[in-house]
């Protein structure tokens, strides 16, 4: 292992892949060091992370009401207090600060990522709403800048270790895997009548209920679909998606020979998170493993898309590009909150993200700007549409 330590920057710390990132960096304590946690209102769990953090320097907060609420003797020694969005920019753009893990959910971690790739900054990224909304965007901010973007995504990280093996100009085709969620054996009655505990009961994974939603109907693909076009600079016609229940192959690349190079493991976050903290090196880590000492079957089946059409909404964004990215993902946090909180049904949630991204006007080279207005937009949409 290196002597020197790689100095680190949590952001989304008490959602699920931060609570994972912690436990990569105990375990590999000190080479790698956390500097810098925040959260948005779970004040009382990232203070108890924040004493698991003996280097902690910035503590942030993005809920300014409960960040003044947070004592100053509360904080460890050294440790300075952030407040608002505006504290993330900061963080993220800190000299002492070499990776950025980017683990907010949803389109509220663009601009903190945005800050850390300005910088020149490596960008560990979870949040994959970064490129759904900007990807043409932030891929040429990350080359002017001569920053490094390090997939997060266990789909998007198997893939990137997958390049590894074979020369970019030999590569066929990229194959996202799904776990196909709790439903993919549901008729269309059944995912009429879906209650939200059903839905946030995963059968594999265990994630924040967010993104919990986003793979029961699917959109959690749709949007690695978008994700891995601009990631990859590869074109949607050659990312295909196939179902794989036991989600212990997390993506594969197929290769113009017709070898197929693909990413095992157990489902366990943590093995992601840190390959993005340690490359391009690999260290012993607290992953789980593999155990080829007891029986197990793997599947693989083609993705239902009529009962799923979430997937052709991707493959759309995709293809289109400009402002569609934006539009969609902010209608589809939307109505998934929607769907939590009881308003509508599980089935609207697609349809949803279909109305938005037809009614509203594209534009296919937006600026940074534009792109957060779409959002707003989408968003208000969205709720117009629920209550119509």
């Amino acid at each position: 292992m290196p002597v020197a330590s790689r100095k680190i920057a949590v952001l989304g710390s008490t959602g699920s892949i931060g609570c994972s990132t912690l436990d990569v960096v105990t375990a590999a304590d000190p080479q790698l060091q956390v500097i810098g946690l925040s959260a948005h209102s779970r004040v009382e769990e990232v203070l108890a992370q924040a004493r698991r953090c003996p280097h902690l320097r910035w503590l942030v907060i993005t809920d300014r009401t409960r960040a003044a609420e947070v004592a100053a003797s509360s904080l460890p020694a050294g440790c300075q207090l952030l407040a608002g969005p505006e504290g993330l920019e900061e963080l993220a753009s800190a000299s002492e600060v070499e990776v950025v893990v980017a683990a907010i959910v949803g389109a509220a971690g663009l601009r903190s990522s945005w800050r850390a790739l300005e910088c020149g900054k490596t960008l560990a990224l979870a949040n994959k709403e970064t490129l759904v909304v900007a990807g043409p965007l932030v891929m040429q901010l990350a080359a002017e800048r001569g920053a490094t973007i390090l997939p997060v995504d266990s789909e998007h990280s198997a893939i990137f270790q997958a390049l590894h093996c074979g020369r970019r100009q030999d590569v066929a085709r990229l194959v996202l895997t799904a776990s196909g969620g709790p439903f993919r054996n549901y008729t269309q009655e059944q995912l009429e009548n879906v209650t939200v505990a059903e839905a946030l009961a995963h059968p594999t994974w265990d994630m924040g209920p967010k993104i919990t939603i986003d793979s029961a109907t699917m959109m959690n693909k749709a949007l690695e679909i978008i994700e891995a076009r601009w990631l990859f600079d590869m074109e949607p016609e050659r990312i295909e998606v196939v179902v794989h229940p036991q989600s212990v192959v997390h993506s594969m690349v197929e290769y113009v020979d017709g070898s197929v190079v693909a990413q095992l493991s157990p489902p366990d976050m943590r093995l992601p998170i840190q390959y993005a903290l340690t490359y391009p090196e690999r260290w012993p880590g607290p992953a789980e493993r593999m155990d080829f000492r007891q029986p197990a079957r793997w599947e693989f089946e083609p993705p239902d898309r009529e009962r799923f059409p979430a997937l052709d909404v991707g493959y759309e964004v995709a293809q289109r590009g400009g402002t569609a990215g934006a539009v969609v993902n902010a209608a589809n946090e939307a109505a998934v909150a929607a769907f939590l909180a009881g308003e509508i049904k599980f089935t609207e949630i697609v349809p949803a993200c279909r109305a938005v991204l037809e009614q509203h006007n594209f534009e296919p080279r937006p600026t940074l700007e534009t792109l957060l207005e779409l959002d707003r937009w989408a968003r208000e949409e969205v709720t117009r549409w629920t209550f119509a």
